[in-house]
Order: C-alpha cells, then sequence, then structure tokens
C-alpha cells in the first residue's frame, strides 16, 4: 500500500512558477512508475507526465519544454516543476503511483492516487 499527499499548488500569475511534490509513504516511490494528472473544472482527469522507475518520462504534448518530472529517492517524493504556466493549466493536480514498470498514460493503470492539489494561474 502506498500513500500520495501532493503539496505546492497555489495562485500564480500567467508565466510564472510553481514546484509540487508528491510525498510516498508506505513504500519506495523509487521501484514505482509515478505519474501526474490534471482535472480542470467539468472536464476529464487527464495525463500531464509520467516517469517510470528506470527514469524514463513522457510528456502531455501541451506541457512539453515548460513542465518537468523529477524523482528524490532520498526524501521519497516525486516533484513537478511547472515553468512558463498559462491560464488553461489551472487545475486540480493529482499524484499517483503504479507497480507496472514503464512510463504509463492511462489513469487506468496507476494503483495509487492522492487527494489532489489546486493550482490557479491567472491572466
Amino acid at each position: 500500500q502506498v500513500q500520495l499527499v501532493e503539496s505546492g499548488g497555489g495562485l500564480v500569475q500567467a508565466g510564472g512558477s510553481l514546484r509540487l511534490s508528491c510525498a510516498a509513504s508506505g513504500r519506495t516511490v523509487s521501484s514505482y512508475t509515478m505519474g501526474w494528472f490534471r482535472q480542470a473544472p467539468g472536464k476529464e482527469r487527464v495525463f500531464v507526465t509520467t516517469i517510470s522507475p528506470s527514469n524514463s518520462t513522457v510528456y502531455a504534448d501541451s506541457v512539453k519544454g515548460r513542465f518537468t518530472i523529477s524523482r528524490d529517492n532520498a526524501k521519497n517524493t516525486v516533484n513537478l516543476q511547472m515553468n512558463v504556466l498559462k491560464p488553461e493549466d489551472t487545475a486540480v493536480y493529482y499524484c499517483a503511483a503504479s507497480m507496472r514498470n514503464l512510463p504509463l498514460v492511462r489513469k487506468s493503470a496507476y494503483d495509487y492516487w492522492g487527494q489532489g492539489t489546486q493550482v490557479t494561474v491567472s491572466s
């Protein structure tokens, strides 16, 4: 069992940056594929980025070049650095963990989810 807690969300102006963190307890995240998803009001939850245990990454086209996912195995966290934020990035951001050993873009492939953290980007 893995418990995930996101932090770092908030309100930022367009063009600004935020760093989200996902703290894991129960198991070490180094052996899991980790992902970030987001859900805007009235929309479905969609893929943002993922990192495999071997640190292979995949990004959604909408965030490529602006967002970076990384692991901090010493702190058992996964981070999401978000730069050049846009109003359309506004959403609740969720961290997820999967026992499958490869980058994953489908929600159904993830076994554990955090509660989410709100990111609001003002124009």
